[in-house]
């Protein structure tokens, strides 16, 4: 038999380009190498039988007494040890460790030559021996051969081995008792290699009972691996074709196992994609080439109909002596591991609520503006925005809600930031926006304006209408800060500025908002300081019933006294307070506060206490209203609970669910500041409010001639009436406006002309010294509102104009100066500007200042805000600028 390295078979020709690379095997399958193998095992285990019966047969053959006559005794004994060596040889060759790792051809080489040497010297020395019986010869070197196949070929040559000794008896005519000794030794021999390879066969076959599992055992775990979908398995032949394929994967491709088998394996493979992740193909193909062991590569399968990945474990299948025969392996499936990797992936850059780049990618995207591609500083900007009254949406009308608001407002954002810049969200209500490249101030105005004005714009949440606002602060690269974490804080400053100064704008970086940063953070400590050592305390002002001024309560009022700097008004902590996440602390110390001080005043007088929409949409508030009126001893009806509209966002169970537990609890609810919030009006059909309370802007300046405030007031009033419910107006300040709000039916008044907010100790007095009764005290007349203001105008007389400057204003007349010893009487033309023109008599002077009266009431909302006019005019302009530049970038 002869051997050769297999031949390279070409590639099919539905291959792909990497199995080109893999050398496939002979068409030989090996058996016969097998066969080879074993025979050259059992030559080495049986040879010493062969010696003994060979020995024997000459023997008995020729008789003993010929031997010693038939040659001399140095050709004999020279005989004898050739023999032995050659037989020695052929024992002990094959059983050195060496021997079993060369090549069947190698050992073939090795073991043929000692094993004919060895018969020819046998049949040499007994042809010597016997001479002219050449028949004898025959004979006696025949039975040590068939003695020999019998051995090799184990069983199955037995009865051949006995019917050709037979036929050689009958032919030769020989007596059979000159065979019968040679058969009996023929038969013992094999007689024994029988019983050696049973006993050895069943300790073999004991030990794997006990040891191992049986095949039986081993196939039915395997078809249970295979059903469960956790794995797989695959053969392969030489030439790389599929000789066996599991179930399981064949239904995963749509396919029969029998129409896969005998296709190339390779075509179960998707073929890399260029610049594609495709390292597993590539491998596998190598592998494959190699005829190498491989584990766990991952692969894309190929006419899966959807992408699906595989993991392929393998190795090559080889006889005893390196003849290769195929491969054969496992797999699993990757895809859904893939899939949640790539999620996880996508969600360590990508925002997983809104789609948007998350704090990271925001980072890395701001450090990659930040710098060209030579290193150097580049110029960038950055807007960092906050959404206002977000807080409150996502209390009041649950995180769902919430987490669609902000879905809706990146999609805005991206709207209008098109391909300009990139949009981020970095938690929370917060957005971040990278732009680079873009520096002029006049086009992040209009871009930070048109923000505004969009995310102004209602949503629509769940059915219901939900308005909130944005606070934007911009730093610029280089001037505002050359390194990321410096335009980030110096940003964030702008965009705190943006929130003190009434939310709802933009502000640029400024090197002086670093102090004002100091500040909020030294107040934020100092009134965690105040909570802890009783610093806040409550204040109280009267609620008097308007036609009996009978006190029928108090509006409870949080004060802070700072040791340094003084009274502090709520309007500059309460913010800090909510930003700072106290204020529900703070609204629970007021509550007991207020029970306990209420609790000294007579009988029915109430105290009211104002609840925010964050404590309104604590599910434990019916219960901190229950422990502070049990702990005052305070009846449930004496105290009155201020809720402002900002609980209505959510038109919801969980309001209604509020309304009722506070109800039966038996405490009074006032819908406080009504009117100047963002809700409907619907919510009054079902809330159980006792009274609602018309806010100072509606009653300041009502009796003014010409304003409008008492129409609205009269409206309020009547619609409480029709519902049923009290009315308080607050903030009258003045014998006239008072007067006013008894005529259109208010039932209740609060403001300074009852009293200003006052100590607990003060409202005990008040009651005990007028018996319970208030008395209204003030400026008769309501006084035009005035409003400071520095404005440059110009001054028209007699055919001259001067420079001048107002430094207060009202509807009827203004400080101004500029001029010196103005005559009183003297008419102007006051000029302010885009084209607005009123005439004004000057009615007193002092040195360079005079007060002068116009002619006609001036518009004082067109004179207050003319830059936020001119604002909401370049944000139109704004918004239909980034409309059209995000239209030509889709």
């Amino acid at each position: 038999m002869s051997f050769v390295r297999p031949k390279t078979q070409p590639a099919p020709d539905n291959s792909t380009d990497w199995y080109a690379m893999i050398g496939a095997a002979d068409e030989h399958d090996g058996d016969s190498v097998e066969l080879l193998a074993r025979a050259i095992r059992l030559i080495a285990t049986s040879w010493p039988l062969l010696m003994v019966a060979r020995a024997v047969l000459l023997c008995q053959a020729v008789g003993w007494h010929q031997i010693a006559h038939a040659m001399p005794h140095w050709e004999f004994i020279t005989f004898l040890a050739a023999l032995t060596v050659i037989d020695a040889a052929i024992l002990i060759v094959p059983r050195i460790r060496g021997f079993s790792a060369l090549s069947p051809n190698q050992q073939l080489i090795i073991a043929a030559p000692f094993v004919a040497i060895a018969s020819a010297l046998f049949t040499t020395s007994a042809a010597a021996i016997l001479g002219e019986n050449a028949f004898k010869l025959m004979v006696v070197t025949l039975t040590p051969a068939l003695l020999a196949v019998a051995i090799f070929g184990r069983q199955r040559l037995l009865s051949i081995a006995y019917g050709i000794g037979g036929i050689i008896a009958f032919v030769s005519n020989i007596p059979i008792m000159d065979l019968l000794t040679p058969l009996i030794i023929f038969a013992t021999g094999v007689c024994l290699v029988m019983a050696v390879e049973f006993r050895i066969s069943r300790s073999a076959t004991a030990h794997i009972r006990s040891t191992g599992l049986t095949g039986d055992q081993a196939r039915a775990f395997l078809v249970d691996l295979e059903q469960t979908g956790r794995g797989w398995f695959w053969e392969t032949d030489r030439v790389g074709n599929v000789a066996y394929l599991s179930d399981t994967l064949a239904a995963q491709l749509g396919r029969k196992p029998q129409d896969i088998v005998g296709q190339p394996f390779s075509a179960l493979i998707a073929p890399p994609e260029p610049g594609a992740a495709g390292e597993g193909q590539r491998t596998l193909g190598f592998h494959f080439s190699a005829r190498t062991a491989f584990a766990e590569l991952a692969v894309q399968a190929a006419g899966a109909g959807e992408e699906r990945w595989w993991s392929l474990s393998g190795q090559p299948v080889v006889t005893p002596f390196g003849q290769f025969l195929g491969f054969r392996g496992s797999g699993s499936d990757l895809t859904e591991m893939r899939r949640s990797q790539a999620e996880i992936a996508r969600l360590a850059k990508f925002d997983s609520l809104t789609g948007l780049a998350n704090r990271g990618q925001m980072l890395a995207t701001l450090e990659q503006a930040l710098t060209d591609q030579r290193g150097m500083p580049n110029e960038c900007a950055l807007f960092l925005l906050d959404l206002d009254r977000f807080k409150e949406v996502n209390d009041t009308m649950g995180h769902p809600a919430g987490d669609a608001l902000l879905c809706q407002v990146a999609q805005r954002l991206l709207r209008l930031v098109g391909t300009s810049g990139k949009v981020g969200r970095l938690g929370g209500d917060e957005f971040k926006i990278v732009l680079p490249s873009m520096t002029d101030k006049g086009d992040l105005s209009k871009l930070a304006d048109a923000i505004i004005h969009t995310l102004s714009q209602p949503y629509s949440i769940d059915g219901s209408q939900v308005i909130i606002g944005v606070s934007i602060g911009i730093a610029i690269a280089p001037g505002d800060g050359k390194t990321a974490e410096t335009l980030i804080r110096n940003a964030d400053l702008a965009l705190y500025a943006a929130k003190a100064d009434g939310r709802g704008l933009f502000r640029c970086y400024a090197p002086a908002m670093h102090a004002d940063a100091e500040e909020r953070r030294q107040l934020e400590q100092d009134l965690r300081h105040a909570m802890v050592s009783n610093g806040l305390h409550l204040e109280y002002q009267p609620v008097v019933c308007a036609s009996t001024e009978r006190v029928t309560g108090f509006e409870a009022l949080i004060r802070w006294r700072h040791p340094t700097k003084g009274s502090i008004s709520p309007a500059d902590f309460i913010p800090i307070a909510e930003e700072a996440g106290l204020i529900g602390t703070i609204g629970e110390w007021v509550l007991r506060t207020a029970c306990c001080d209420a609790v000294q005043w007579p009988e029915g007088t109430r105290v009211a206490v104002n609840v925010s929409p964050i404590q309104f949409a604590n599910p434990a508030l019916p219960s901190l209203v229950m422990r502070a009126l049990a702990n005052a001893g305070l009846s449930a009806s004496r105290l009155e609970l201020e809720i402002t509209e900002g609980v209505f966002l959510a038109d919801g169970s969980n309001t209604d669910t509020m309304f009722a537990a506070l109800k039966n609890i038996g405490v009074r609810l006032a819908l406080d500041d009504f009117g100047t919030g963002y809700s409907a009006l619907g919510y009054l059909k079902t809330a159980p409010f006792d009274k609602i309370k018309i806010d100072q802007s509606f009653v300041r300046g009502a009796a003014i001639k010409g304003s409008r405030n008492a129409a609205i007031v009269k409206s309020i009033v009547s619609l409480a009436e029709a519902l049923g419910m009290e009315t308080t107006a607050e903030g009258a300040e003045t014998l006239d406006e008072l007067a006013l709000i008894r005529s259109l039916g208010c039932s209740h008044v609060q403001g300074y002309v009852y009293g200003r907010p006052a100590s607990a100790e003060a409202t005990i007095t008040l009651l005990q010294d007028r018996e319970g009764y208030a008395k209204a005290e003030g400026h008769k007349a309501s006084r035009e509102q005035r409003m400071a203001m520095l404005r440059s105008v110009t001054l028209g007389h007699d055919g001259h104009a001067y420079p001048a400057r107002i430094r207060n204003i009202s509807r009827q007349g203004a400080m101004v100066e500029g001029l010196l010893d103005v005559p009183v009487g003297t008419v102007f033309e006051i000029d302010f500007g885009k084209n607005y023109i009123v005439s004004g008599t000057c009615r007193w002077s002092h040195e360079d200042r005079m007060g002068i009266e116009f002619a006609q009431a001036v518009e004082i909302e067109r004179l207050r805000a003319p830059a936020e006019k001119e604002r909401s005019a370049v944000t139109t302009d704004a918004i239909d600028y980034y409309r059209d530049k995000w239209k030509q970038a889709s």
